[in-house]
């Protein structure tokens, strides 16, 4: 019998965030998840079983996703946190692996055990580093260093958002940890689109100045999707 997960949307729009925003994409969103970030905008995170969402198979999912395809660069899986549903996940992918689909998993990076299940399938891993004075949750250091180790030899890259209230600490925390990892790695500074008029694109500048002293690749990136209003 196979395993369900509740699916919140499948849809086809252009990818707002990151190293390839810009590109269409259809969107796999799956519902609940294991952290509770300050900012966090969107109920189905909060909630395994949202209203709307629904209980499907892989296959049923797939069959959706194919409805949606038009000629999208990948399939992005996303959520709430994809990788709390790795069984799921692990029946999803090897049925899109037999249509050579690019597959492009959005994650918080905090379930390295999960990514590891499923990794092999996998080609482009988005993480987040979620730093504490930004979502005002504890801090995931050791689970972000285990997740990038599995993640090695993927086309990875890192976003954190930046609110007012992220901190030079915290930031200095995460680019010692790209840094002793692959200083290559691209890392987006997402500035927090309810605080774009409180200061947080200086706050982004000063952060970039710093990491560029150590990284090489630091980049500042709105959550584009917002500015032109589209899923």
């Amino acid at each position: 019998m196979a395993v369900k997960a509740n699916v919140v949307e499948v849809f086809d729009s252009v990818q707002g965030e990151g190293k390839y925003a810009g590109v269409q994409q259809v969107f796999v969103r799956l519902a609940g998840c294991n952290l509770k970030c300050a900012w966090c905008d969107s109920a189905h995170a909060r909630d395994h079983h949202p209203a709307g969402s629904l209980e499907m198979e892989p296959l049923e999912l797939w069959s959706e996703i194919e409805r949606h395809w038009h000629g999208s660069h990948s399939l992005s899986i996303t959520g709430g946190e994809p990788l709390l549903h790795v069984d799921f996940l692990k029946e999803l992918l090897a049925i899109v692996k037999v249509y050579k689909t690019v597959v492009y998993l959005e994650t918080n990076g905090t379930l390295p055990k999960a990514l590891a299940a499923v990794v092999e399938d996998v080609d482009i891993v988005s993480m987040d580093i979620k730093l504490p004075s930004s979502t005002g949750c504890p801090g995931y250091w050791d689970e972000h260093v285990d997740f990038l180790r599995v993640a090695w030899g993927k086309d990875v890259f890192i976003k954190t958002v930046i609110s007012s209230q992220t901190t030079m600490e915290d930031m200095v925390k995460a680019v010692e940890m790209i840094s002793k990892g692959d200083p290559t790695m691209p890392l987006f500074l997402q500035p927090n689109h309810f605080d774009i008029e409180h200061g947080v694109i200086a706050r982004c500048r000063e952060f970039q100045r710093y990491a560029l002293n150590y990284l090489s690749d630091v980049r500042i990136i709105p959550q584009i999707h917002k500015f032109i209003n589209i899923r």
